[in-house]
């Protein structure tokens, strides 16, 4: 048997080998300079742009990049093609090719005005690339929304402990907020205090759990849960659109009805002031994230050294090394290239990061040489929150690889619940606060991606720096409520509302992995871009190459997707119609969409490039000087 340490000790080698020596280098690179005045001292306004302490703005960022992908990915690829590929692609890609995305993406920013992405690109390609890049990610932002608010709404209904945590948690920032920003407290000892609030609010979630509507069939809830709907009469909650009565259905009445209200919390969020709740939840929770991924890490370690019983924590015999190039019977026909670095949608690189790290992260960098920890060190966090999803896989073992969202998410309770008794922690209490841990991770991720959605539609209506739709005199009418504060989330939570309603989660599984990734390709390819226009003599490996690795694998995982999946697989050999076909038609529209609009923006990058490499002179312009 192999014992989980092994898995452990990869990561954290190439991981530290990637911060001390490759993330140094690319700090150098990038001419990070303390002296420069970043854009959150330059346009301070204290609701979208303020400096932050680097403590709090990690918690912040690592929260907000954090979903629920780089744990359902790395599940569901394990238990497909083997803990070895998934092992591999995590380990070694992330400090090569993920971290790199998003440090650069967020020094980048730094040097145009806290601006994202897609108008850095639109400073050399063209208004008409930057609004095709900014449309692409607004649309991606769509996607979290409604991947992210799904999975925390059956994370929710398999642990109604954590939903009364969260609400807690919650109030508690909210109050952070207040403390530090409008009384002044000290730091330090208002950390202490807050953080072991949170961690109280996990046993009184224990205590008092809290559902929306009862349990479905067989299945039951925590003794003493709360069940809101039989308190106010509201019946079994058969009324709520995707609802079914049915125990083995993905939309139980419970989870159905929080996915609206995880829907509205996230708008609601997105529109305060930063200060007010993300700032603060972000760090509080932060420590939840900490604790969950450094508490599984060192109870492998403790585990295996300490042993009490005769055989340490040990990869379970139902998970294969490696399933073979196609995967596992019963996952279906799945080649391992591309569909792996799909699957694995953030654990190694994600290009949401991108629109965190130029979104809100940008806009609030105190010092240009924070970004290094920040940008770089964040990745790497992410990437052991993959290693722990990977190991909570191992522990538990997963024998029905098909069973897909529903059998990865209580998987990484339940894994992690049994990797925390080595610390001697109660599975009872191990369990809810892994699934705490995951739910924490979720919420800070999609409020974050509403505002970085707004942020894309003002850029898109051109907003000035440091405004907002609502305020400038330079937008009206229709782009005030594209881009508006409050009618903004309204624009992105609708459609996602209805996507996620229409019960077809491997659909959304399978867009959001491809636009997540080929987004993280286009975010490269604007590094290299403005890498070549700032300085003639600037090498273009590091950027370069991840860029084409990530291009040449979502265009053919999407182009699978369309091809094989739905056009061969569900259309002609499955003879699909009605919802089916319906379905089906849309993915192959929207993947073709997305390889045509990937391939036209690398083109117009190419360009661009060849343009300023092969001219005569001196070194390009700083392009923040424009």
């Amino acid at each position: 048997m192999v014992q989980v340490i092994w898995i452990v000790l990869a990561v954290l080698v190439t991981f530290s080998a990637g911060y001390l020596g490759y993330s140094k280098y690319l700090s150098r690179f990038l001419e990070l300079d303390d002296e420069n005045e970043t854009p959150a001292h330059k346009y301070e306004d204290g609701q979208e742009y303020v400096p932050s302490k680097k403590p709090v703005l990690l918690g912040h960022h690592y929260s907000s990049i954090a979903g629920g992908a780089p744990i359902v990915g790395p599940i569901t690829a394990g238990a497909v093609w083997g803990w070895v590929p998934a092992l591999l692609w995590i380990a070694i890609g992330n400090p090569l090719m993920g971290s790199v995305h998003d440090f650069v993406s967020l020094s980048g920013s730094l040097r145009h005005e806290g601006k994202s992405i897609g108008y850095i690109i639109g400073e050399y390609v063209g208004e008409g690339g930057k609004n095709m890049l900014l449309l692409f990610a607004f649309l991606t932002i769509i996607l979290v929304v409604a991947v992210f608010a799904l999975v925390v709404s059956i994370v929710f209904n398999a642990f109604p402990q954590v939903t009364t945590a969260s609400l807690i948690y919650i109030v508690l920032a909210l109050a952070f907020g207040v403390y530090l920003y409008q009384l002044n407290g000290p730091f330090l000892p208002g950390t202490v205090l807050f953080v072991a609030g949170v961690f109280a609010g996990v046993w009184v979630g224990i205590q008092y759990p809290l559902a929306l509507f009862p349990a479905v069939g067989d299945a039951t809830y925590p003794a003493g849960t709360v069940v809101v709907a039989e308190v106010l009469g509201l019946g079994s909650g058969a009324w709520v659109p995707g609802a079914a009565l049915d125990p083995e259905a993905l939309l139980v009445p419970n989870t159905a009805a929080w996915i609206p209200v995880v829907m509205i919390y996230a708008g609601v969020a997105s529109a305060l002031p930063v200060w007010v709740l993300l700032q603060p939840r972000d760090y509080l929770s932060s420590f939840l994230l900490y604790a969950g991924v450094g508490g599984a890490l060192l109870a492998v370690v403790v585990g295996t050294l300490l042993a009490t019983s005769a055989e340490p924590l040990v990869v379970a015999d139902s998970l294969g090394a490696f399933e073979g190039f196609w995967g596992v019977e019963g996952a279906g026909l799945a080649p391992l290239f591309p569909l792996l670095f799909i699957t694995i949608a953030c654990g190694t690189i994600s290009g949401f990061h991108s629109l965190v790290s130029s979104g809100t992260t940008a806009k609030q960098l105190n010092k240009e040489t924070d970004a290094r920890l920040i940008g770089y060190g964040g990745m790497l966090g992410e990437g052991l929150l993959a290693s722990v999803a990977l190991i909570t896989l191992a522990v538990a073992g997963f024998a029905d690889p098909a069973g897909g969202i529903g059998a990865a998410l209580p998987n990484f309770a339940t894994g992690g619940g049994i990797i925390l008794t080595s610390l001697g922690i109660p599975q009872s209490f191990g369990a809810p606060f892994m699934a705490l841990v995951l739910v924490s991770f979720l919420l800070t991720s999609t409020d974050t991606a509403v505002r970085l959605g707004r942020y894309m539609m003002e850029e898109i209506i051109g907003v000035p720096a440091g405004q907002t739709a609502g305020s400038s005199d330079v937008v009206g009418g229709l782009g005030s409520l594209l881009g508006g504060r409050y009618t903004n989330p309204v624009v992105q939570a609708l459609p996602a509302y209805l996507l996620v309603i229409s019960g077809q989660w491997l659909t959304l599984w399978a867009l959001f992995g491809g636009a997540n990734q080929l987004l993280a390709a286009l975010a490269l390819l604007t590094a290299t871009v403005w890498l070549a226009n700032w300085d003639d003599s600037k090498q273009l490996y590091s950027t370069g190459v991840p860029m084409a690795v990530m291009v040449t694998i979502t265009v053919l995982g999407l182009a699978w997707l369309a091809f094989y999946s739905n056009v061969y697989q569900n259309i002609i050999q499955g003879g699909a119609s009605g919802e089916a076909l319906i379905s089906s038609i849309v993915q192959i529209v929207l993947a073709l969409v997305l390889i045509g609009l990937a391939l036209a923006l690398v083109k117009k990058g190419y360009d661009n490039i060849s343009t300023v490499r092969d001219r005569t002179g001196g070194a390009a312009a700083e392009p923040s000087d424009d």
